[in-house]
């Protein structure tokens, strides 16, 4: 009668083979879900940049003409554009740094994928002995 309880090969292969299409299926989707984590952190990142960018612009005409002539009134006008002009580098330099930052957070290696991954080959190599 232990005969007929025990299940051939070929079944044993079916559920392995299914077992490891599921394991596959739900690897695929946890990756899914977090490189759509890390574009949304990409996305914020280079929104700073953009604005960091557009502020640099509107700021480009009209504080630096003003300062600009502001300035003229005590030094050479070459030396008031130089400083208005350095200013405003600097001010950019900063918003631009605040960008980058946000994507040196971002990895596009999904940790939780691989980590789980390695565990079903761990499992997988158990199984198989």
């Amino acid at each position: 009668m232990a005969v007929e309880s025990e299940r051939s090969i070929a079944a044993v292969l079916t559920d392995i083979v299914g077992n490891l299409q599921q394991i596959i299926r739900a690897e695929v989707r946890l990756a899914k879900v977090e490189v759509r984590e890390e574009v949304g952190k990409a996305r914020r990142g280079a929104l700073f940049m953009a604005a960091g960018g557009l502020l640099l612009v509107l700021a480009l005409g009209a504080v630096m003409l003003s300062a600009i002539y502001a300035l003229a009134l005590v030094w050479p006008a070459w030396a008031a554009a130089l400083a208005v002009a350095g200013t405003i580098a600097l001010v950019g330099g900063l918003v631009l740094g605040a960008g980058m930052k946000q994507f040196k957070d971002v990895s596009l290696k999904p940790p939780r994928t691989v980590a789980t991954v390695q565990e079903n080959i761990q499992w997988a190599k158990t199984r198989a002995r």
